[in-house]
């Protein structure tokens, strides 16, 4: 039987967050209530890390960690980690971002279905944008063809944090979650960076026309900064 394995990747050097997987929300570290989303799914969860600190506080909460090398994005830590787990039964990987501490299991498992009734090689989530988002730099949007419904599964057009002149694009916020079939991931890792994807830092621009996305009903907060952090406590306090 072929399973699926969810992947956090988490380091303490991001530029724009210092130490963001160990801030903390409600008395306890982002990195465990992302940890708990995955858990919530039902799915075996790990979170790939080259800190010691994040592995400890994982290990010491009864979570699966491992230790990785550095590397340049979250990507390739993911797959180190599925390499080092050594399961020839799984089949599909999702990479969830570690700065969503509010995403619903409820989203991680429709990302998966939708991949295992599609197979398609990558595919990610998106949810209703708002108008205070459209022209928030932090917020990453993914453009598509039609309007995502319910069980819509479609091509990402483009992903973007800025663009002008917006009239009739079907734009939505895009969520930091994506599923690759196992080879999907270890294809993806190789192919070197692309000039949009430098230009605009986002890493999945590298292999965009292979990406579905599919409609996430709600709208999980991604922590980007201290005011999100505060944004999202205010959420989860509710």
């Amino acid at each position: 039987m072929k399973n699926t394995t969810i992947i956090i990747p988490a380091r303490l050097k991001a530029k724009r967050f210092p130490n963001k997987p160990l801030a903390k929300i409600l008395g306890k570290e982002m990195i465990l209530h992302t940890l708990n989303r995955g858990l919530e799914s039902g799915i075996e969860v790990f979170v790939a890390t080259p800190d010691n600190e994040i592995l400890e506080i994982v290990k010491k909460y009864g979570g699966n960690a491992i230790l990785t090398g550095d590397h340049p994005n979250g990507t390739s830590r993911t797959l180190e980690a599925i390499t080092k787990i050594k399961n020839d039964n799984v089949d599909l990987v999702i990479n969830l971002q570690a700065d969503l501490p509010n995403i619903n299991s409820s989203s991680i498992l429709k990302l998966e279905k939708l991949m295992r009734k599609s197979n398609s090689p990558i595919g990610t989530l998106a949810s209703l944008i708002t108008k205070d988002e459209i022209d928030d730099e932090n917020v990453v949007k993914v453009e598509v063809e039609t309007d995502l419904k319910e069980d819509s599964f479609l091509k990402a057009k483009d992903f973007f944090r800025i663009k002008k002149n917006l009239k009739n694009e079907k734009i939505y916020h895009h969520i930091g979650i994506y599923a690759f079939t196992k080879d999907a991931l270890a294809q993806y890792v190789k192919l070197p960076s692309s000039a949009l994807e430098v230009k605009r830092n986002l890493e999945q621009m590298r292999i965009m026309s292979n990406i579905k996305v599919g409609y996430c009903d709600s709208n999980p907060l991604s922590v980007d900064n201290f005011l999100d952090l505060k944004r999202v406590e205010k959420e989860m306090r509710k």
